[in-house]
């Protein structure tokens, strides 16, 4: 069962970089206006591959994890990207988030330990 969720976290983690990597490519000082532009990026291109990736390690994980618990795992990454938007891209962090950042947190865990 363990390689399963080795699998459901590698997933997590895939997902976490093709997110970062998604708001880099549209964002930044390089950033180009249009979409066709922001597509062509370096950093759109491997975000959208970090995402095939990471939906391949999530297939694995479903042959053994239940759907009802693999999908809420990965609210893991919302956690992560909260922070990262944060300290990386300048976004707001108020107590409002924070708040649902705690009940995120607590929801996992609590279906990753049932």
């Amino acid at each position: 069962m363990m390689p399963y969720w080795i699998a459901l976290g590698a997933a997590i983690c895939v997902s976490l970089g093709g997110q970062v990597l998604l708001k880099a490519g549209a964002t930044g000082a390089l950033a180009e206006p249009g979409l066709v532009a922001q597509v062509m990026r370096w950093q759109t291109i491997i975000g959208l591959g970090c995402y095939g990736v990471s939906a391949l390690l999530y297939i694995i994980a479903l042959r053994k994890i239940p759907m009802s618990v693999a999908l809420p795992c990965t609210a893991a990454s919302y956690i992560v990207v909260a922070f990262i938007g944060h300290f990386v891209f300048g976004e707001a962090l108020g107590p409002q988030r924070l708040a649902a950042i705690v009940l995120i947190s607590a929801g996992v865990l609590l279906l990753a330990s049932a």
